[in-house]
């Protein structure tokens, strides 16, 4: 874990991150030179798709998994869960490596995945003792994480085969995913359809774009949950990873890591990424909720979004292999997750232990258990609306 940056790495970083020569000074404590520039974008190539076998569930539902590519991107995703498997990007040097923790076959993940690479519903994040109220009515989620609820309960989106179909344009392709969950499902109320297509275009963006409707009041929030590790998956901590976020605020969490309702300043917090900052400089802090999370987990509160909808969620740069990943939203928050569960229990998909602090998570979200707090932004979907939310996750070198 590196307190600090070396200084030829905070020097890329100001660039890759786009910053200024006061907020190079910030990030090590001393006079900055001039800012780098950025280097050009990976480059266009040919657009393709292909689709295979990936396994069998045991009540005799095929998976599969689809693999498209740019030329320079390459991402697998399955039917099983909507799950990004692999995401293959090139280091400044052309070299490739997959930067998405996984697994290779099915069984795994059924039976072990902490929700790698999923997307993620009903509910992503807690609800408090798995209990909201809609119109006065009660609703009960089964507990599955302590006396919580946690993405959506025991038998969430992450756990079922999805419907999915090509989407192919000139500019980009992926594939499209669709689930209807029942009425009841979970203990969620109203029958929920939700399609979620992902789309990898020519400027190396990856599109994720969520719809649902409902016949009857309930509780939304989707996300995708994939552990990130730029350095390339099973290849070590991610502490030395600069990071930084668009986010003023964020929410404290009690014992069970569900929000206080407070939305503190995030200012002399080892919360505070508005400049860039390596994610291991503080996350052996004392600090309370550092204690609580062991690690980063919790929601960070976003800034304000752009004529377009969108906010600047995040940036992140490995410096040795120079990839950077940026992500833009329309969702008021993210949930940074630094893998502090893993215990090296699991063997992922290249073979090695996965241990804590091995990725990162940047979950694009509403914020939690915000079907009990009045003052945190509605995740209320009625019949005749739609819920409509995108994010960008965008890769580059530098």
């Amino acid at each position: 874990m590196s307190d600090n940056l070396p200084r030829r790495h905070v020097l890329r970083a100001a660039g890759v991150l786009g910053l200024g020569a006061a907020a190079v000074g910030a990030l090590n404590g001393q006079s900055a030179a001039a800012p780098v520039a950025t280097s050009a974008p990976l480059g266009h190539g040919r657009l393709d798709i292909r689709k295979e076998p990936f396994g069998t569930t045991p009540e005799g539902k095929n998976v599969d998994v689809y693999t498209f590519s740019n030329g320079k991107v390459t991402i697998s995703m399955l039917t099983w869960g909507a799950t990004i498997q692999r995401i293959d990007l090139p280091d400044r040097r052309g070299r490739k490596k997959n930067v998405s923790l996984g697994f290779d076959n099915l069984d795994d993940y059924r039976m072990k995945s902490p929700y790698f690479g999923a997307t993620i519903g009903r509910y992503g994040n807690r609800i408090a003792k798995g209990q909201f109220s809609i119109d006065g009515v009660q609703y009960q989620i089964p507990p599955n994480n302590g006396e919580n609820a946690l993405h959506g309960g025991p038998v969430g989106f992450d756990k079922n085969v999805w419907d999915a179909k090509v989407v192919r344009s000139d500019h980009a392709i992926g594939v499209s995913f669709s689930l209807v969950s029942p009425d009841g499902d979970q203990g969620f109320p109203g029958t929920l359809t939700t399609n979620v297509t992902y789309t990898l275009n020519r400027r190396n963006e990856l599109r994720v774009e969520y719809r649902a409707s409902t016949d009857k009041a309930t509780v939304v929030n989707l996300t995708n949950h994939t552990y990130f590790n730029l350095a390339g998956e099973g290849n070590g901590a991610i502490y030395d990873h600069v990071l930084k976020l668009n986010a003023p605020k964020y929410t404290p969490v009690d014992a069970g890591l569900i929000p206080t309702g407070e939305l503190p300043s995030v200012s002399g917090t080892p919360f505070d990424f508005r400049s860039p900052q390596t994610i291991g400089s503080r996350i052996r802090s004392n600090h309370p909720q550092m204690l609580i999370g062991r690690g980063y987990d919790h929601n960070f509160v976003l800034g304000a979004a752009g004529k377009d909808g969108f906010r600047l969620a995040a940036k992140a740069w490995e410096p040795e292999s120079g990839r950077t990943l940026t992500v833009h939203t329309t969702e008021p928050g993210v949930q940074v997750y630094t893998g502090n569960f893993l215990d090296g229990s699991i063997v992922g998909i290249g073979g090695n232990a996965y241990r804590q602090g091995d990725a990162f998570c940047l979950e694009t979200q509403h914020f939690p258990d915000s079907p009990n707090q009045p003052s945190f932004p509605s995740t209320l979907l009625r019949p005749g609306k739609t819920l409509k939310s995108t994010t960008i996750f965008a890769f580059g070198t530098h």
